[in-house]
């Protein structure tokens, strides 16, 4: 077959080829999740190595910001981590020192 007759059976129309535009109301990545759970990790690395309840308190409440966040394509295997963390952050600040939580402005 020659590219002459291959031409003439070819059915494809240029001019009703339209180029793709991404539509312009589309809503721009949120990046909240990832932030929260940055802080999150941030705030439990503190809690554990500076014994800071309140920063222990502060990641734990960052994974839950970042998990009510996350759409459903991320990945479990780092909020699962994530909240261990801080949930570890929380356990081992209160195990070596079980009294309540004093502010730091107090």
């Amino acid at each position: 077959m020659s590219s002459s007759q291959n031409n003439s059976s070819d059915v494809k129309r240029p001019n009703k080829i339209v180029r793709y535009k991404a539509p312009e109301d589309a809503p721009p990545d949120d990046p909240t999740a990832d932030y929260m759970n940055l802080l999150g990790m941030v705030f439990s690395m503190l809690g554990l190595m500076m014994k800071m309840k309140w920063c222990a308190w502060i990641a734990v409440f960052c994974s839950f910001i970042s998990f009510s966040n996350t759409r459903c394509t991320e990945d479990g295997k780092q909020m699962f981590s994530s909240f261990m963390l801080s949930i570890s952050a929380v356990v081992m600040s209160y195990l070596q020192n079980p009294q309540p939580m004093t502010l730091p402005w107090q």
